[in-house]
């Protein structure tokens, strides 16, 4: 079978310059604003190191983040046709941004000035870990022979499979996104509560639970993953910390002794996915039964 294509994702998934070069994918990078400067969202490129980034929120900045634009697809996309290759693109949560949008426009004109080529794409419905986990499905599945077809077959099959689960360390966020009061923000940050989300069906974020403390969080995270892993995938599980290196170490930590996981990586998360989480935030993605 002809694995003759090229696997693209965006920087939501996450992904570090050794994961990108190991994995042998195209990662195109949102961007976003800073104090009036525009930076590349790419964990890959470091144009601002995590901390500093999530030091700069706790000081009460405020990015900007914007999309991968049609221009920006057509030109990385047409590098790879002219080459003779075809293209897989595993894209951002449509329900999140016009990312894939702008990436389904561009396949469209882009196979119309080579009709010789295809460009096939997935709209995982999900993001950061969520999207590193469909990212990696597809690397494998290239591995080991699946044609682009069946390769996107296969991943618009299992997306739905990917479970993504976030804690928040703080609620500030939650409520700059409008999903709670300012009262009740301020409230549960007196009381040290955190609130999980969960990247839905329809690829949105929903708010699930508000615990008090962070470690009785990230264990309730850990029972839902015990209720919902599905044993028939081998499990490689993606964790993310927005400078919350201790927090997303005591989530590895529990993972590696309840579960038989074949690997998990552990990623800074992307200053994207983290301008709306927060400092502090931690998500896991892995497969299950259903989201």
């Amino acid at each position: 079978m002809s694995s003759d294509y090229t696997i693209f994702t965006e920087s939501t998934a996450g992904l570090t310059k050794k994961q990108i070069s190991k994995f042998n994918v195209e990662v195109l990078p949102l961007k976003f604003t800073l104090s009036n400067k525009t930076y590349f969202n790419d964990l890959s490129r470091r144009d601002l190191q995590s901390k500093t980034f999530f030091d700069l929120l706790r000081k009460g900045e405020m990015p900007v983040t914007s999309q991968v634009n049609f221009t920006e697809f057509v030109d990385e996309f047409e590098k790879v046709l002219e080459s003779g290759r075809d293209i897989l693109y595993v894209g951002f949560s449509s329900a999140l941004s016009g990312t894939y949008a702008s990436g389904v426009a561009a396949k469209a004109e882009l196979e119309q000035k080579y009709p010789g080529r295809k460009i096939l794409t997935v709209d995982t419905l999900a993001g950061s870990s969520g999207q590193a986990v469909a990212v990696y499905q597809a690397v494998q599945n290239k591995k080991n022979g699946f044609s682009l077809e069946e390769n996107a077959d296969y991943i618009e099959k299992i997306k739905l499979n990917v479970c993504h689960w976030v804690v928040l360390d703080s609620l500030a966020h939650a409520r700059r996104g409008g999903r709670l009061s300012s009262s009740s923000a301020f409230l549960g940050t007196l009381l040290g509560i955190r609130a999980i989300l969960h990247v839905s069906d329809e690829g949105k974020v929903v708010p699930m639970q508000k615990i008090r403390g962070k470690n009785s969080a990230l264990d309730r995270i850990l029972k839902i993953m015990e209720d919902t892993m599905d044993p028939q995938f081998g499990q490689t599980i993606f964790v993310a910390h927005a400078d919350a290196k201790s927090s997303a170490d005591y989530l590895v930590q529990s993972i590696k002794n309840s579960f038989d996981a074949k690997q998990i990586f552990l990623n800074d998360m992307d200053a994207v996915i983290g301008t709306h989480a927060g400092p502090g935030a931690v998500g896991v993605a892995f497969l299950g039964s259903e989201r």
